[in-house]
């Protein structure tokens, strides 16, 4: 029997390094054979993101960068692009836009779904899931190491897409390797029989990480280290990126 795939998702900021690189990067990272993408909306407080993340949306955003420019950009983009592809930003500049608005743009465009690390599973549940599910929008939550079962069950239910599963604690990009801490919590997770399949990520750099982190789950999610590849060899080298995750 042949072993299953396991995903690989690519995280990158839009309007970085360049502000009118983000179609080239993403049409480049499914010719190189990568399964779903994440578009980065840059924003001036990321929370989540460590600093190699966090200074790529500085970046963007000096460049210009803007929902709306965003929305320009992605226009025509299932001209030339089949696989999933989530857009991951803060939740205010989605309020600014107008959530059902934001929502009825991605659905134009042909967005799959969203990742809002500052919008609460309980808060979506009550305000906004009608709006994404009005859109056909998915939206992934994340989980960590110290979210509790209880959460974990609440967050499957309402969700229909994957759970992003955070190695560790931690901001991106801040680790290397798994210990047995994030090995027992793949296995805790993975013990648990969700409905929804998970795709981990922080700390996926190379081909060990990779596998390390698909063991448990159905993919991995990989953003700090592709920065950090078009910081140092631009947006021309990126299958070479991604060969030396799989």
């Amino acid at each position: 029997m042949q072993e299953e795939k396991k995903l690989l998702s690519i995280y990158f900021t839009a309007g970085y390094p360049d502000l009118n690189n983000t179609v080239q990067i993403i049409q480049d990272l499914e010719k190189n054979g990568v399964d779903m993408i994440e578009i980065g909306l840059p924003f001036s407080d990321p929370l989540a993101d460590g600093p190699t993340i966090q200074a790529s949306s500085t970046k963007a955003l000096e460049n210009g960068m803007t929902t709306n420019l965003l929305f320009k950009q992605l226009k025509n983009i299932r001209e030339t692009v089949s696989i999933p592809l989530i857009i991951m930003g803060y939740f205010n500049p989605m309020m600014q836009y107008g959530v059902e608005a934001f929502c009825k743009k991605c659905q134009e465009i042909g967005i799959d779904g969203l990742i809002i690390p500052d919008l609460p599973v309980d808060v979506y549940h009550e305000e906004y899931q009608v709006i994404f599910e009005k859109y056909g929008l998915i939206n992934v939550f994340l989980i960590t190491p110290q979210t509790s079962d209880e959460r974990i069950n609440f967050i499957d239910s309402v969700s229909n897409g994957f759970i992003y599963m955070v190695s560790s604690a931690s901001v991106t990009g801040s680790q290397s390797g798994f210990g047995n801490t994030q090995q027992n919590y793949f296995k805790r997770i993975a013990a648990m029989n969700l409905k929804n399949p998970q795709i981990v990520g922080f700390g996926i750099s190379n081909t060990e990480t990779f596998s390390q982190a698909t063991t448990d789950a159905k993919g991995a999610i990989i953003g700090s280290a592709f920065i950090k590849h078009l910081t140092s060899k631009g947006v021309n080298n990126i299958g070479e990126f991604v060969k030396s995750i799989r």
